[in-house]
Order: structure tokens, then sequence, then C-alpha cells
């Protein structure tokens, strides 16, 4: 018996998420079924994160015990031929018996796209948020620098369970333009639930001139009420999940290992 890790990509916009629920189509549910189909028997996978409905990924995690006599790659194969069309493993390995997905990550890497056009465009709407206008792009790299650092998220008025911890530490947030669309990319240890696209959200409107950057700025220090809303979900995909080697995992990982949008 070994434990193996693969990284997933998905398309997110059939699924009801990634978490296995008792009714629904789910990506936990079709990749568990896939597996079963070559002879794997156990109960549940583990996963890096749980992205919400309609999300995309391109860079999931997930691990699993199996009696698998045959290559990595084999493994890859043999999944890949049960698995439907909108999900499909990109790479495996195998890992130590103590790797966990989720608690062993150092941090996690998000991605949205935006693009500015005054009508729909059925292609582009499955995996971007069209917004018109946007009159304002430089004040969405400003914006997005505010999220920055170790801090407490309350301010982003997210629903919290009281087991929350909202103290999380962003390393990159960032907006870039790739050919006529905008992307915001993310990075951090750990996220709160619809944390990225509530920051989206927001940068938006301060790309739109509903919401000055000063605002935003005093928000992020001394509290306040912020506009409502968030960003839909077609938007964004979980890019990345890395780890740090073995022995320096558990010196780092907070016990609050929250990862949602997610």
């Amino acid at each position: 018996m070994a434990r193996y890790q693969i990284i997933l990509a998905y398309d997110g916009t059939e699924f009801l998420g990634f978490q296995r629920q008792g009714q629904g189509r789910t990506v936990q549910a079709v990749v568990e079924a896939a597996l079963r189909q070559i002879g794997w028997r156990g109960e549940s996978i583990l996963a890096a994160g749980r992205t919400d409905t309609g999300v995309h990924a391109v860079g999931q995690v997930i691990a699993f015990d199996f009696d698998w006599e045959h290559s990595t790659t084999d493994l890859m194969h043999a999944l890949n031929a049960n698995l439907p069309q909108d999900v499909s493993a990109l790479m495996v390995s195998e890992v130590t018996a103590e790797f966990h997905p989720r608690y062993d990550a150092s941090d996690r890497t998000y991605q949205y796209r935006l693009y500015i056009q005054a009508e729909r465009h059925p292609l582009r709407d499955r995996y971007a948020w069209r917004v018109h206008p946007l009159d304002q792009p430089e004040a969405l790299q400003p914006a997005a620098e505010i999220f920055l650092g170790t801090q407490d998220f309350r301010w982003l008025q997210l629903p919290l369970k009281e087991t929350d911890n909202p103290v999380r530490e962003v390393q990159i947030s960032r907006w870039f333009q790739v050919e006529d669309e905008q992307r915001f990319e993310i990075r951090a240890n750990a996220f709160l639930y619809h944390m990225v696209r509530r920051i989206v959200y927001l940068c938006v409107l301060a790309g739109q001139g509903k919401l000055d950057i000063q605002t935003l700025q005093r928000a992020s220090h001394e509290g306040g009420d912020l506009p409502p809303g968030m960003a839909p979900a077609q938007g964004l995909s979980l890019v990345d999940v890395r780890y740090l080697p073995y022995d320096r995992r558990k010196k780092i990982i907070p016990q609050d290992c929250g990862t949602s949008e997610d």
C-alpha cells in the first residue's frame, strides 16, 4: 500500500464544488468513482481545498492510499480513462505515508479572469467575469496592494464560523494584463470562505470609480461598512498549491488551515 499525490485540473461549471455531498455532482465524487473502477477500496480522498460551486482548477492536489502494482504513469492513464471530460489527472507521484495535501500546504495561489466588454460573450463567460464599464483600470493594482501582508481579514465582512481564525498571510496580490483581459493573482497561506471573490469585487468597484482607494485603505485599518457583494465564481481558478520539504512543514503550518474559496 502506498500514498499517491495527484494534481487535478477541472472545469467547475457543471460541478457543485469539489467536496462530496449527499446529492449533486461534485469533483470528489467523480474522482472517487473513477478510482473505484480501477480497484481502489478507500473511503475518501484527501484534497488541498474544497473549491466552491463553479470554481475551476488547474492545480488542485489530492492524495489517497492505494495498493497499485504498476507505475505512476499507468495510474494516471488508468484514472483518466475513467474520468469524465471535465476532469483530468495532470501528474501522479508517490509520496510519504504522512503527506496531507491540505495541512502540509505552505501556500495556495488563485487567479481570477476579467474582461471588459459591453455585450456578453457566451464562450468567454464560462471562464471569466464580464465587466463594463471599467473606467479606472489603473486603480486595480493600488486596491490589490491593500490586501498584502498578515492581516485580520474580518474587515472584509465575510461570514465566519466561531472557530475561524480570520488572520491570513497574503504574499502576492496583483493585477496584470493578458491580451484584452485583466487577471488577478493572489497567493496566501490559506483563505477564508469566498475571500478571493470578495477581494476581486472590491477591486473592480475601485476600477469603476465606485469605491475610492482611501475608503478601502481606511476599512482595512479601522473597519467600517463596505459595499456588499463578490465576484461570480466562474472567473476563479485554483492554479497552484506549494509544499515545503517534509522536515520543515510542521514548523510553519498554522493550526487553522482553512483554504476556502474552498
